[in-house]
């Protein structure tokens, strides 16, 4: 589950947040107050919980059930997919899941009404009647027939009492009235590994404690994969929901094929490696000398599938082969946690925060900090998502040490773990995405590192940011050029701003300068002052969006060195770039695409 935020509009109620924040894990919301380092605010109440929700975060809102219901009420659609939606009241006395009760919010409710001693409001059938929800079953467990699931607790709710075929201790230990008999007019309530026909007042249940092992040569296609995993499942004759998980040699971690199997039974790949499946070799029925002398082990899909269905595992099917797959399946006899078989394929989520304040960090940035076990960066930048890093693992990096943070963010994902590699501005720009791509080509990086999932997420850049601030200095064609000399050659950096100077573009200048590097920015200046008029516009942007930010428009001839710091972003207009005031005192920046020359010309859908 994400972690929940909790929602208050104003001071009165923020020890009580704070509370309930201990008790969930949670991090608190304030509207319309100053940033803090523990405390996030938002200026529109309604937008920020229609956002949370969307994304599928907890929420839990000292305020007026009411006000909640209204501000969600266009949003809300699908019950099978909200997340848990609570209202606590300002003295904390009611606590009352509004949505999402089957999907963690009346649990959370209980807990945190036990932890401030008040009272939990469920209202859920299901829950207060039985003490179980009959439509969310255990972890482990499949509903095969969720339509079925309003007559059945309509029917138990009206006293038909239950008749109870298999194991499952959730349904076992609960208050579900199950006879000792079988009543023809009884509900019905089955954990089965078939498919079965059910009657309309029958529950099915399937046992998710069968695993799905898988081999294959390296680049086979997903259709042999999923067309073998088909003819496998047939012959086991069980229900395809009592798959918990794909399972291979490490690896394969990489493999696409075992990944399409795994998406296409909606589950999770899981990988082990050769010396665990080693130890699986007295279990297996077909054993092999060639594989053990490709792999290190004696079978991958027979080893694999009993490993993961643990010591008391059977084989279902034993190894069958296509061209280039083998495929065999073996059951526990109680249902399998994914989690605990091997580890899942690493996943290193390179991002790009912006110039660092919250409004400019994209949606999807988020998302992929929210999903990231361990967070990897320069401790300033990791500083600025301390509102969304609640429960990260942090691994702090001074500047100066980029290979090492890049290289210990893979290593850390080859372990399994879903890292977030934290850039300023845009990770591709001038940051470590491209570092990234570097290493795996590098000899020294371990093969786990080298078999992660990378997806990488743009943000604001700097040059887009000092835009933004300024007009429109980016209007027409630029460029960037870094004046850093650490990672190229100073005679590069002339050749490339001569250029820049005499092609006539706006520029945009990182790493303008150093404690110990102040001349380079100079021979930029007189370099560009050769090509274009000394009244030619400059932006320096320091610090944007950040406190202490500060934008200054200056004339070319007039820029002073010792005006810029290495915070600055440094933005030369091209001979065409102008500036204009307008009534407030504002004075804008832009450089015209001559959009204003082709009025009356009849020329219509100027791409923009």
């Amino acid at each position: 589950m994400k972690t929940p935020h909790i929602i208050v509009l104003n001071d009165r109620p923020i020890e009580l947040a704070n509370r309930i924040a201990r008790l969930t894990g949670g991090k608190v919301e304030i509207a319309n107050k100053r940033p803090s380092s523990s405390i996030t605010t938002f200026e529109d109440v309604g937008c920020r919980l229609r956002e949370l929700f969307l994304n599928g975060h907890p929420i839990i809102a000292v305020m007026a059930a009411g006000a909640v219901i209204r501000l969600l009420a266009d949003v809300i659609s699908d019950k099978k997919s909200e997340p848990p939606v609570l209202v606590v009241s300002y003295d904390g006395a009611q606590v009352v899941p509004l949505l999402g009760g089957h999907h963690g919010a009346n649990e959370m409710a209980r807990n945190i009404a036990a932890g401030l001693n008040s009272n939990a409001a469920v209202t859920t059938a299901g829950d207060v009647c039985f003490g179980v929800a009959l439509d969310d079953p255990a972890p482990g467990y499949v509903l095969a027939n969720a339509a079925n699931a309003k007559n059945v607790m309509g029917a138990l709710v009206a006293g038909t009492s239950v008749k109870l075929t298999g194991r499952a201790a959730w349904l076992e230990n609960s208050d579900i009235p199950i006879a000792s008999t079988d009543d023809a007019q009884s509900v019905r309530l089955t954990i089965s590994q078939e498919v079965i026909d059910s009657g309309p007042l029958e529950l099915v249940y399937h046992p998710q404690n069968c695993i799905l092992g898988m081999g294959c040569e390296r680049g086979v296609g997903v259709g042999e994969a999923i067309a073998l995993a088909e003819q496998a499942l047939a012959k086991s004759g069980i229900a395809r929901a009592c798959i918990s998980a794909v399972a291979s040699i490490d690896v394969k971690s990489d493999e696409s094929a075992i990944h399409g199997v795994a998406d296409h039974f909606g589950v999770k790949a899981r990988f082990l490696d050769a010396a665990t499946l080693e130890q699986q070799t007295s279990r297996l029925k077909n054993p092999s000398d060639i594989v053990f002398a490709e792999v290190g082990c004696h079978g991958v899909a027979e080893g694999a599938a009993l490993a993961g269905a643990g010591e008391d595992g059977i084989l279902l099917v034993e190894k069958i082969k296509s061209a280039r797959v083998t495929c065999a399946i073996a059951r526990a006899s109680d249902p399998i946690d994914p989690s605990s078989i091997g580890r899942g394929r690493g996943k290193l989520f390179v991002v790009g925060i912006g110039p660092g304040s919250g409004e400019w960090r994209s949606p999807q940035v988020t998302s992929m900090i929210g999903a990231s076990t361990d967070l990897v960066g320069y401790s300033l930048y990791l500083d600025l998502v301390t509102d969304i890093s609640t429960g990260k693992i942090r691994h702090d990096f001074d500047l100066g040490r980029e290979e090492d943070r890049v290289r210990h963010a893979m290593e850390l994902a080859g372990t399994g773990k879903d890292v977030a590699l934290v850039c300023s501005g845009d990770a591709g720009i001038y940051a470590m995405a491209t570092l990234v791509f570097e290493l795996l080509a590098d000899s020294s990086l371990s093969d786990d590192a080298k078999r992660i999932e990378i997806e990488v997420s743009p943000g604001i850049s700097a040059l887009q940011a000092a835009a933004a601030r300024t007009g429109a200095p980016l209007g027409h064609d630029f460029c960037t050029i870094s004046l850093s000399d650490l990672l190229t050659p100073w005679p590069d950096i002339r050749k490339r701003v001569k250029a820049a100077a005499e092609g006539d573009f706006v520029i945009a200048f990182y790493n303008p300068v150093s404690i110990r590097r102040r001349t380079q920015l100079a021979f930029a200046r007189d370099k560009l002052l050769e090509y274009r008029p000394p009244d030619t516009p400059v932006i320096l942007a320091t610090n944007l969006g950040r406190d202490g930010e500060k934008i200054r428009v200056v004339e070319l001839q007039e820029l002073n060195i010792d005006d810029v710091d290495m915070l600055t972003v440094v933005v030369v207009g091209s001979s065409d770039t102008r500036c204009v005031a307008t009534g407030d005192g504002k004075r804008w920046v832009y450089t015209p695409r001559g959009y204003s020359s082709k009025q009356g010309s009849g020329i219509v859908g100027v791409a923009s």
